[in-house]
């Protein structure tokens, strides 16, 4: 089975990251040095966001693994009989 042709994880990934780097480059040029408290937490909040995609990827991908597995284990068994 092919992959999909459109990842909503993917989009979701892109469209996060690049929202982080307006808002940091954004805080930057409106408050100069004040920024860098908040920079930090979008950065923070960036890899949060980035890590909890990456597990839920890593999840489905494991899930599809399984049914495979499953499928793979079904048809050996309608064989032998």
């Amino acid at each position: 089975m092919p992959p999909p042709a459109f990842d909503k994880l993917r989009a979701l990934a892109i469209g996060s990251q690049a929202i982080g780097l307006m808002l940091i480059i954004g805080l930057g040029t409106v408050m100069s040095h004040g920024a860098r408290p908040w920079q930090g937490a979008v950065l923070a909040g960036m890899l949060v966001i980035a890590l909890t995609i990456a597990l839920v990827r890593l999840y489905r991908h494991k899930r599809l693994q399984k049914q495979l597995a499953e499928r793979r284990r079904l048809l050996e068994e309608e064989e032998e009989r």
